[in-house]
């Protein structure tokens, strides 16, 4: 007897992914609004974190996980948070200085990044297709970054590109400290560092703030921490090949809420160069479905 329990999964699976990648635009939006609003870098990771705690401590609840705080592998966590809070940094700069969908289209290239950089220090072998992808990926965010008729500042083009190395660094750490700890102790270990970290800086960052930017604030933390239980949860329901290229969701949430938001359109250069980095994007993941599928078809000696 069939049953449509896995379609159900995969529907699931992809729901939640398209919520992520929702929750990210809107968190972006937000992090725009902030800046406009007068808050510093620091104090939109701070309550990025801060009122995005309650969530995950929520979800760990719900799992009844409670030793997710345990480790064997402390300093590996710090240095995945170290990353992450970096690249966090980074590309909340980067909105402060460029449209929405430029900014979300650049950080589309942090998988190209994890591909070359998963050749260079992890050693793992990547073929001549999926180097090909890379290359044309970066060719795309090079279209990107010089938009017809529009003049975007460098140092905002510069943090971006940063930011979407950075989270290529993010990925291959998180692979590396995956082997031996849970997902929701890597999460809940960054989030209470990246806390930390930047909660000892809001003495020379920190100032008061009227109703409308604490609720600013507030959103802001909800919607991320919310994002990142969204996209951790997809996976538990179907494979990465089926939910990651609706990541590229994001773009479409991105160039709309730039246009009613900040009257922002982007040029015709960056749905050229998004197109490019979304194709090489697609064949990069369905080049690693495939040698995965290959690699398991092979018999064990």
């Amino acid at each position: 007897m069939t049953t449509d329990r896995p379609q159900q999964n995969r529907l699931a699976g992809i729901g939640l992914r398209v919520a992520a990648a929702t929750c990210f635009a809107f968190m972006a939006t937000l992090v725009k609004l902030g800046h406009d609003a007068g808050v510093e870098v620091v104090e939109l990771a701070f309550y990025r974190f801060a009122f995005g705690l309650p969530p995950l401590l929520l979800w760990i609840a719900v799992s009844r996980n409670f030793d997710v705080w345990r480790t064997q592998r402390p300093l590996a966590h710090v240095w995945r948070a170290a990353a992450g809070l970096t690249t966090l940094i980074l590309s909340f700069s980067a909105l402060a200085l460029l449209p929405l969908a430029e900014t979300t289209t650049i950080g589309f290239a942090a998988p190209l990044f994890s591909v070359a950089l998963s050749a260079l220090i992890l050693g793992e072998s990547v073929g001549r297709h999926r180097w090909t992808a890379v290359i044309l990926g970066f060719v795309g965010v090079l279209v990107v970054m010089r938009p017809e008729g529009r003049d975007l500042p460098p140092l905002g083009l510069a943090l971006a590109g940063l930011a979407a190395f950075g989270a290529g660094i993010v990925t291959i750490t998180i692979r590396q400290v995956g082997k031996t700890e849970g997902t929701q102790t890597i999460v809940l270990w960054f989030s209470l560092l990246s806390m930390a970290a930047t909660g000892a800086l809001m003495p020379f960052f920190g100032k008061a703030h009227d109703p409308g930017t604490w609720l600013l604030l507030l959103a802001l933390g909800a919607v991320g921490g919310f994002s990142q239980i969204c996209l951790t949860a997809s996976l538990r329901f179907a494979p990465v090949s089926t939910v990651v290229p609706f990541d590229y969701s994001q773009l479409l949430w991105a160039v709309l809420l730039g246009w009613l938001v900040f009257s922002d359109r982007p040029a015709s250069t960056t749905w050229q160069g998004a197109a490019i980095i979304i194709a090489s994007g697609l064949y990069t993941l369905y080049r690693e479905h495939r040698l995965g599928r290959e690699a398991a078809r092979e018999p064990a000696l």
